[in-house]
């Protein structure tokens, strides 16, 4: 029935010229100025990688793809965050309100009190608001969860949990070492006790069809998620999923410029019309970046994918309402 819906005239967009629910707009909304992330590597590590889930780490994944260059492990979380303060000031002058982002790698993967030295660290710093928290849903106890929330009655807290696919027969693939069930739940958890959630979904994986891709939106919807950043595959010098392309590069097929837009406004149309999208795709640094290549910037990204949703006539959630009947 989806297939075959027809989404009303523009008169009916509730969002705009950008026609999807923006974050930083949301952001500017709520506190008045852009809130900016001052990425911090906390030295953290994953299950998936040391051996109490599996080795080897995520099929697709090299940090060093996507963790910026003011950051160097030996310094304290406090002085990462002055050097990158430095740098962001000097990117974006004016703003004011920063959080300190925990990215790299699973950022609630430790002992509890380890965390909230870091956590604590990073709070006491006068320029930082809150914190942004990359992690797993595998890494997510009960009892972090309940200090974090306690933290969120205080501080600005999001949470960002790796879902990365709603299929379980592609995360097992990439070797992710945990199913759908447990990102739904973790999830479920984090949201009961009022903590914003930001899901991760990675569109491209291989075993991926357009069709679960899509049916992810669907299932993605129904989570007490408040956000959603979207990322497209690309291949990673020194990954495994970047040797196996290498070896067989029809076993990891990869979207050209127009595959990957005509797909994300596909899966925007099917995303219901409250979850906040922070991101529609990323960008690997060249030199760390095998595949594939484009002739676009991910600055230009944004504006092509409101562009062709417009000359649909649909918008975020256009098709979500079909999908629940």
């Amino acid at each position: 029935m989806a297939e075959n819906y027809q989404p009303p005239g523009d008169a009916a967009n509730p969002f705009g010229a950008r026609r999807y629910k923006a974050w930083n707009e949301h952001v500017k909304q709520r506190y008045g100025a852009r809130v900016q992330k001052v990425s911090v590597e906390a030295g953290f590590s994953c299950p998936n990688r040391d051996g109490r889930v599996a080795t080897g780490g995520c099929t697709f994944c090299n940090n060093d793809g996507f963790t910026p260059l003011y950051l160097q492990r030996r310094q304290s979380v406090t002085q990462q965050i002055d050097a990158g303060l430095s740098f962001l000031q000097r990117r974006y002058p004016g703003t004011n309100r920063f959080i300190a982002y925990f990215q790299s790698y699973s950022n609630t993967y430790g002992e509890l009190q380890r965390l909230r030295s870091l956590y604590q660290e990073a709070l006491a710093h006068p320029q930082i608001s809150g914190l942004a928290i990359g992690t797993r849903p595998d890494c997510l106890g009960q009892p972090v969860l309940q200090y974090l929330a306690e933290l969120s009655r205080e501080h600005i807290i999001e949470l960002e949990i790796g879902v990365e696919s709603c299929n379980d027969e592609v995360l097992s693939s990439v070797n992710r070492g945990h199913d759908f069930a447990a990102s739904a739940d973790a999830i479920a958890r984090a949201a009961a006790l009022g903590l914003d959630v930001t899901a991760h979904m990675l569109l491209g994986l291989p075993g991926e069809s357009r069709a679960s891709m899509l049916d992810g939106a669907r299932k993605l919807s129904a989570l007490p998620i408040r956000a959603l950043k979207l990322h497209q595959l690309q291949l990673v010098r020194g990954t495994a999923l970047a040797r196996q392309w290498q070896s067989d590069p029809a076993s990891v097929p990869l979207f050209d410029e127009q595959e990957c837009i005509a797909l994300l406004c596909d899966f925007i149309e099917r995303l219901a019309p409250h979850i906040l999208l922070q991101r529609v795709g990323s960008e690997v640094p060249p030199s760390m970046k095998l595949a594939p290549e484009w002739n676009m910037r991910l600055s230009e990204l944004a504006p092509r994918i409101s562009a062709e949703l417009a000359r649909r006539g649909s918008w975020q959630g256009s098709h979500y309402a079909s999908l629940q009947i």
